[in-house]
């Protein structure tokens, strides 16, 4: 098999390609070992690895033998150093077992072959920690690869490997996929776990799946995470049927609300906003109905809560390093803004939080109210296409309340679904002038993964996006 040959395949194209016997895994193991290096160089998307051999995984899983990688936060295999984008862990820590997660990984049989860049404690919609130096966008090297999941959204983009984990705790899988041209489906709360590490993470907010280059390959690893463990926190409805089975079934004729404009009020590219509503009459011509409508929330109490959510979320997570490693989290090995969240986060009391997480509540209550008289929400998933590296900087002098509005108002449409715990999933269905990609988001209520996908193949084969590669790829380096 021919490098371009490898790149070409999504994760299901190529599992069928190996259970077929005409490639060996170790044949593939090789093609995505040296893929991986040779985008790297341009990328910097690689926090550990390529490994010598992909980790052990079920040679008897759906994806046997597919190449993986997986983000250094959250998710962990037992021995991997895992460092969470901080200089606070040095060369990084090695877990003593898998997260369920990575079980689940490796039972899929996906061979995982190196992990991938994350910002630090994944708060930012930008890929350059201090720890790992700046990922870039395959599209264009000065541009962002988006965060908190952009090492990984880089190196699926680059052909380097077909599918990647990514989380999402503000829009970090959904970012990364409109800024690299993928599929980012982030799960309903509860249906992807988070243990045995973690009950829940972030107040509910942090949802764990993957990057994607086709929708079936999204619903196909669904199926193969999704579901609980003993003595997780939540368990939710399990899907009516597998949801490998929705990608391609008729979605039936759906309501369907679009809306292009900031909820923050701030700046929506035009292009972006006009692939929205090309979109969305796309869908309307397939015989949906579609009409201008949006949820009505109160975005600075919004933002006030997630000031003080992930602000609290920081500084536990902080804690938790400076208990393993004996060290003191200060501004000598902290980025400027995290140990600015920190700080604040270390003086946030119960009652603060719990006034925030009324604020939560109120917004899903607007939002449920808002899936009872429709069934899909349509906006654009970022306010533009990749912005230049250093747009976010997390070395700026901000404070906590200036640093998570910044982040939030340049990616206002994706916040809202981590707050909710609803589903939605970004699709690549166009491209800017300047040749970045553009990411279209589809949001539904709760459990409602199934609708979305029948939704995202039908938009798939209306505005196809397989052809189409970056200037960074295994075929190019």
């Amino acid at each position: 098999m021919k490098p371009e040959e490898y790149a070409a395949l999504d994760a299901t194209g190529l599992a069928e390609v190996l259970a077929a016997g005409e490639i060996s895994a170790e044949e593939v193991a090789e093609l995505a070992i040296d893929a991986v290096t040779a985008v790297n160089g341009e990328l910097n998307a690689v926090a550990a690895g390529p490994f010598e051999r992909p980790l052990g995984h079920s040679p008897g899983g759906r994806f046997a033998g597919v190449p993986f990688v997986f983000k250094d936060l959250v998710c962990h295999a037992a021995g991997v150093p895992t460092k969470m984008g901080t200089r606070m862990l040095g060369e990084g820590i090695r877990p003593p077992a898998d997260t369920h997660l990575m079980e689940r990984f490796r039972e899929a049989g996906l061979a995982t072959v190196a992990v991938s860049t994350t910002p630090e404690f994944g708060f930012n919609a930008n890929t350059e920690a201090l720890a790992y130096g700046s990922t870039r966008n395959p599209w264009n090297i000065e541009h962002s690869a988006g965060g908190s999941s952009g090492g990984s959204g880089a190196l699926v983009a680059a052909g380097a490997v077909p599918v990647a984990h990514a989380n999402d705790g503000g829009g970090s899988i959904r970012i990364p996929a409109a800024y690299n041209g993928l599929v980012g489906l982030k799960p309903s709360r509860g249906r992807v776990p988070l243990g045995p590490d973690l009950g829940d993470a972030l107040s509910g907010f942090a949802i764990e799946f993957a990057v994607t280059r086709s929708v079936r390959d999204a619903a196909a690893l669904l199926d193969d995470v999704a579901g609980p463990f003993p003595g997780d926190r939540f368990i939710i409805a399990p899907p009516a049927r597998p949801w490998a089975q929705e990608a391609g079934a008729d979605p039936g004729r759906l309501r369907i609300a679009v809306h292009t404009e900031s909820w923050a009020g701030t700046f929506v590219d035009p292009e972006v906003a006009a692939a929205a509503e090309a979109t969305a009459a796309v869908l309307e011509s397939a015989g949906h109905q579609v009409e201008h409508a949006t949820p009505v929330f109160d975005w600075d109490e919004f933002m006030h809560a997630n000031v003080v959510i992930w602000s609290a979320f920081l500084a536990e997570s902080v804690a938790g390093v400076e208990a393993m490693t004996g060290l003191h989290a200060g501004p000598d090995n902290l980025e400027t803004t995290s140990w600015a969240c920190v700080q604040y986060g270390r003086r946030v009391t119960a009652v603060e939080l719990g006034a925030a997480n009324a604020v939560v509540n109120t917004v899903s209550r607007e939002v449920g109210r808002f899936f009872t008289e429709y069934d899909v929400l349509l906006t654009p998933t970022t306010n533009t296409p990749a912005p230049k590296l250093g747009h976010l900087d997390a070395n700026a002098d901000l404070d906590a309340a200036g640093w998570t509005r910044r982040i939030f108002e340049t990616c206002s449409f994706t916040p809202l679904l981590n707050a909710t715990g609803t589903p939605g999933i970004s699709l690549p269905v166009a491209m800017s002038d300047t040749g970045l990609p553009i990411g279209v988001q589809l949001a539904g209520p709760m459990c409602a993964e199934g609708l979305l996908l029948r939704v995202a193949a039908q938009l798939e084969t209306a505005l196809p996006w397989a052809d189409r590669q970056p200037a960074i790829h295994v075929t190019s380096v």
